[in-house]
């Protein structure tokens, strides 16, 4: 059986923080901007750290695990 645990951790986060999509941090006018489909080059940088430190916390600290099948 196959672990997808790492797989679905990673989609869902890659979803949740595509900068402008949800929400982007700094936005162009606020601090936080919502849903706005706009993205740069510092949210860009942002979101990856958040993203990175996210992944970390869910796959190495959590152990998250899902086998199907």
């Amino acid at each position: 059986m196959a672990d997808w645990g790492p797989v679905f951790v990673a989609v869902v986060l890659f979803i949740m923080l595509t900068p402008g999509l949800l929400v982007q941090i700094p936005g162009r006018n606020k601090v936080v901007e919502f849903g706005n489909f706009q993205t740069s080059g510092v949210s860009i940088l942002v979101h990856s750290v958040i993203y990175f430190a996210l992944i970390c916390i869910f796959l190495l600290a959590v152990g998250v695990h899902m086998y199907l099948g």
